[in-house]
């Protein structure tokens, strides 16, 4: 049958599917609006379908606060290529999605999918976005942070969003300063707030394998006439225990003698080979923990020195680090 160009204008308008694929709705449903929809619907989970396999490493992160500045949702929304996560209609739907779980309360990817949008699911409309752009397309992470104060961060190329729970301490400029924190958390991809988070089996485990590695790696670099690494005793501050301080106190007390260093000049020297002893014992901390880690704007400090430096009250509550790719 014959289809006006204004009858697919018109569908194209509504769908934003191809002009060969809206006539095509239009043909199989004998011109009926309503029946061309469903058939797109349809194209689209059988694309959904083919595509269900396929990684999705590409797609833009966005995060949205609410009025409050108590909330906020930060959200990735994920495709198959760069060129379809730079188009704007691509980022307009992934804010429109995070408006929506902000405005619903949703706390996780899977909670989004049920509320509509559009006047269908938002499942639906992913499945429909999947065979309106040929590729597969999804909510691949979504978290809630909540709290006094929200700083947000989104990185360069909208890969990494951030936003960080904290209290200023009263001092004004804390936006700012947070807002440099969450940079960090997008460069140096912490996985927790503070090793006390950590259970003492994994530390444990972690520490025995960056023994091993740093073994391995000696056996090459002696063989190559470079200086070798410390091997540490330990990986975390959580196995530093007032006993094991004691002891590395004494040990660096019972160094100083036998190089024959005078005592009365000891407590210049205790507080930073201690504070090496720590550096040394504490790479797992370094590598996962926010607090523990050396802040990236001033490596003379860890990310907790430089927000008590800050402000006398000033705190980080809580961090959310979401990317793409």
């Amino acid at each position: 049958m014959s289809i006006s160009a204004s009858e697919v204008a018109e569908l194209r308008k509504a769908t934003g599917a191809g002009l060969m694929d809206c006539k095509k709705a239009l043909q199989e449903s004998g011109g009926d609006y309503e029946g061309a929809l469903d058939y797109l619907r349809k194209k689209g989970q059988k694309v959904a379908a083919k595509r269900a396999d396929r990684d999705a490493n590409e797609g833009v992160v966005v995060t949205i606060l609410d009025e409050s500045g108590n909330k906020g949702v930060v959200m990735a929304l994920s495709c198959e290529t760069d060129f379809v996560a730079k188009n704007e209609d691509f980022v307009a739907f992934a804010n429109k999605l995070a408006n929506l779980a902000l405005a619903n309360g949703v706390k996780d990817k899977e909670g989004i999918l049920p509320l509509e949008i559009d006047g269908t699911s938002v499942s639906d409309k992913l499945v429909e976005q999947t065979g309106k752009i040929g590729e597969k397309i999804e909510v691949s992470d979504l978290q809630v942070v909540e709290g006094d104060k929200i700083a947000s961060y989104i990185h360069s190329g909208s890969k990494i969003g951030v936003l960080i729970s904290y209290k200023d301490g009263g001092k004004d400029g804390a936006d700012q300063f947070f807002r440099s924190i969450a940079m960090h958390v997008a460069a140096m991809s912490p996985k927790i707030l503070h090793c006390n988070e950590f259970e003492m089996e994994f530390v444990e485990k972690e520490a025995e394998s960056l023994q091993g590695q740093i073994k391995v790696e000696n056996e090459d670099r002696e063989r190559l006439g470079k200086p070798l690494k410390n091997v540490p005793q330990y990986a975390s501050r959580k196995q530093l225990t007032p006993e094991v301080m004691a002891k590395a106190e004494a040990d660096v007390k019972a160094q100083l003698e036998a190089e024959g260093k005078p005592e009365k000049i000891w407590d210049k020297i205790v507080p930073g080979k201690i504070e090496r002893f720590i550096a040394d014992n504490t790479l797992l901390d370094q590598e996962l923990c926010l607090l523990n880690q050396f802040f990236a704007l001033d490596d003379t400090k860890t990310v907790e020195a430089a927000v008590s430096d800050f402000a006398d009250g000033a705190e980080i509550v809580a961090f959310s680090r979401v990317s793409v790719g």
